[in-house]
């Protein structure tokens, strides 16, 4: 058996609030209850938007927080990223494409994909023809490793306001490409702050709630003028892999309140 921790959507600053939430303060907690209940896990994969402006100061800070886990972790890149910055800055595992943060882990169990989905000044996302011919080929390869795939932008419609007009603009080719390789046993999606699962193509689906703070429930109605975070906690993800299946868990690590001003 694998296990894995997963983390989503830090809007880290090296100074400061985002949204009136402390992310120094959550990355600590998060970390802290890691590293305090799940030392046999074999890594942390993060599914992007690491930080929220972008600067490598930023990028210096999250890192000095992140390297705090007791367990090598994988960056990847959201929206609010940059791609350049991510790759000079952060540990990005070699040997996957050299234009992007996208590339592949190998474990006992399973293969761990994590893919780019960053559209450079949009908040949207797209997925190349180069980088769709980089999982081909990725999971053709490793034809017979059950394979979990990480995403940031959500390639199906969810429901949420204002978030499914963000999502992933190849997602039906991505989906297309995905529902070929009988190995996929798992999306993990971030970007939408809010936890989500669910059935397409055949393959099942799981959002992540945000480290920082949480997207409203999509009733009543809101839009980017009248959002508000949802005073709601946030949660990390473990994953367990074992004989070709997954499981995941919700796992809150602080209180709602704790780092809001």
């Amino acid at each position: 058996m694998t296990k894995l921790i997963w983390l989503s959507d830090l809007h880290f600053v090296a100074e400061g609030l985002v949204q009136g939430h402390d992310p120094q303060q959550r990355l600590d907690m998060a970390v802290a209850h890691v590293n305090a209940q799940h030392l046999d896990a074999a890594c942390c994969v993060v599914s992007g938007d690491l930080v929220d402006r972008a600067t490598a100061a930023d990028y210096r800070a999250v890192r000095a927080g992140l390297d705090k886990l007791a367990m090598p972790w994988l960056p990847m890149v959201g929206n609010h990223d940059d791609r350049a910055l991510v790759r000079a800055l952060l540990p990005v595992p070699t040997g996957g494409m050299s234009d992007f943060v996208q590339y592949a882990m190998t474990t006992d169990v399973g293969l761990i994909v994590c893919l780019d989905t960053l559209t450079p000044g949009a908040d949207g996302g797209s997925f190349c023809a180069a980088r769709q011919a980089w999982l081909h080929d990725c999971l053709a390869r490793n034809v017979g490793m059950p394979a979990l795939i990480f995403m940031h932008h959500p390639p199906m419609a969810l429901g949420l306001p204002m978030q499914d007009s963000d999502r992933l603009a190849e997602g039906e080719a991505l989906l297309d490409l995905l529902a070929e390789h009988p190995n996929v046993r798992q999306l993990c999606i971030g970007h939408v702050h809010r936890p989500i699962t669910g059935n397409i193509r055949g393959m099942p689906f799981a959002t992540m709630r945000a480290v920082l703070y949480q997207a409203p429930p999509p009733v009543p109605a809101w839009d980017w003028d009248s959002f508000a975070p949802a005073r709601e906690a946030p949660a990390l993800g473990v994953i367990h892999m074992k004989d070709g299946g997954v499981l995941l868990q919700y796992e809150q690590f602080c209180d709602a309140e704790e780092g809001v001003r």
